[in-house]
C-alpha cells in the first residue's frame, strides 16, 4: 500500500452547525508523510495541526480537534470521506472554527474528492494491522472490539430508548461500497434534545436540511411552532411521530454511526486493516478508543 492525496485542490461552502456562519473549506494536495491536516486561515499565523485523535478535545455533538487557544469542529464527516476515498495526505483549509455541516454527511466531501481526483505518491502507507483480538468497554454499554482482518470491515449496533429509532444494525465490508451505503447517511438528533442545545448555543446552523430530525416524544402544538420559527422552518404537525424527513435509508441512524466511527476511527493516522464491530459507538467513545491505539501504536 502506497500513500495517496489530491490531483487538485477543491472547496466547498456551507453553514456551521453551531455557529450558523458561513464557511468556506479548501481541501489541498500535501506531500508524503503530512497526513490530513487543517488549517484555520481566518486567524494569525494561519496556525496548523495534523488530525490526530491526541489533539481531540471536545466531542458535543460532533469530533472536535483543538491545540492551545484555536480548535477545529465537526471534522468526522470530512475525515470518513478522506479515509474512504483512500486519501492519505491533505491540508484542509477553514476560515472558521468548525467545518461546514453541509448536507450532514459526507455525500458532497465524497463528490469534491472525486472531482479532484486522487493520486498515489511514491511512499509506502504504515497500516494499524490488527494482529488479535483488542477490546474496549467504557462500563456504560459502549463496547469496541477490533479482530483481525484481511481488509477494513466495520459493524456498529445502536441502541436508543425510543419508538421511533430503537434498535438498529449497520455493516460495511468493503470501503469501495463507502460512496454508493454509507456516504449519504446524515447525521440525525431527537427533536426533544433541540432545545437544551440551542440554550447551550449550540446548533445555531441546524436544520431539517442537514439532519435528519426524529420526533419521538409528543409535544403542544404551540411548542412545536415555538420550535419550528427558531430552527426558521415551516409549522410542523406535533400530532405525528417519526421522522420529519424522508429517509435516505431504512437504517439511515446506524449508517451515520457508522459513518462517524470511520471518520473518528482515522484519527489513528494510518489505515486499520481489521475488523471493527461497535456497540452503542458516539464521538466520546469512540476517539477514547483511538487514542488508546495511538498510544500503543504511535505514528
Amino acid at each position: 500500500m502506497t500513500q495517496a492525496t489530491l490531483c487538485d485542490s477543491f472547496t466547498l461552502r456551507g453553514k456551521g452547525l453551531h455557529t450558523g456562519a458561513d464557511i468556506r473549506a479548501t481541501v489541498h494536495p500535501a506531500p508524503v508523510d503530512s497526513g490530513i491536516r487543517f488549517c484555520r486561515t481566518d486567524l494569525p499565523d494561519k496556525p496548523s495541526m495534523r488530525a490526530l485523535a491526541s489533539f481531540v478535545g471536545g466531542t458535543a455533538r460532533g469530533t472536535v480537534l483543538e491545540q492551545k487557544t484555536w480548535k477545529v469542529s465537526t471534522v468526522e464527516h470530512l475525515m470518513a470521506a478522506l479515509y474512504a476515498m483512500g486519501v492519505s495526505n491533505c491540508t484542509v483549509e477553514v476560515d472558521a472554527p468548525e467545518v461546514p455541516i453541509l448536507d450532514g454527511s459526507a455525500r458532497q466531501w465524497v463528490d469534491g474528492i472525486k472531482r479532484a481526483g486522487t493520486t498515489t505518491q511514491d511512499s509506502p502507507q504504515k497500516e494499524f494491522i490488527v494482529s488479535e483480538p483488542i477490546h474496549f468497554d467504557n462500563g456504560k454499554g459502549s463496547v469496541m472490539t477490533l479482530e483481525p482482518c484481511e481488509r477494513y470491515e466495520v459493524r456498529v449496533h445502536v441502541d436508543y430508548p425510543s419508538p421511533v429509532l430503537g434498535q438498529q444494525d449497520a455493516e460495511l465490508s468493503d470501503l469501495r461500497d463507502f460512496d454508493k451505503e454509507i456516504a449519504s447517511a446524515r447525521t440525525f438528533c431527537f427533536l426533544r434534545e433541540i432545545r437544551p442545545l440551542l440554550h447551550l448555543g449550540l446548533i445555531k446552523g441546524g436544520d431539517l436540511q442537514n439532519a435528519l430530525v426524529i420526533y419521538d416524544k409528543r409535544m403542544w402544538q404551540w411548542s412545536m411552532n415555538i420550535l419550528a420559527r427558531k430552527l426558521g422552518q415551516k409549522p410542523i404537525d406535533a400530532s405525528k411521530t417519526g421522522y420529519l424527513s424522508p429517509l435516505i435509508y431504512e437504517n439511515e441512524p446506524a449508517r451515520h454511526k457508522l459513518l462517524d466511527v470511520i471518520g473518528d476511527m482515522s484519527l489513528l493516522g494510518m489505515p486499520i486493516r481489521g475488523r471493527i464491530t461497535v456497540s452503542r459507538p458516539g464521538h466520546a467513545f469512540n476517539t477514547w478508543c483511538c487514542r488508546q491505539l495511538l498510544e500503543r501504536y504511535p505514528v
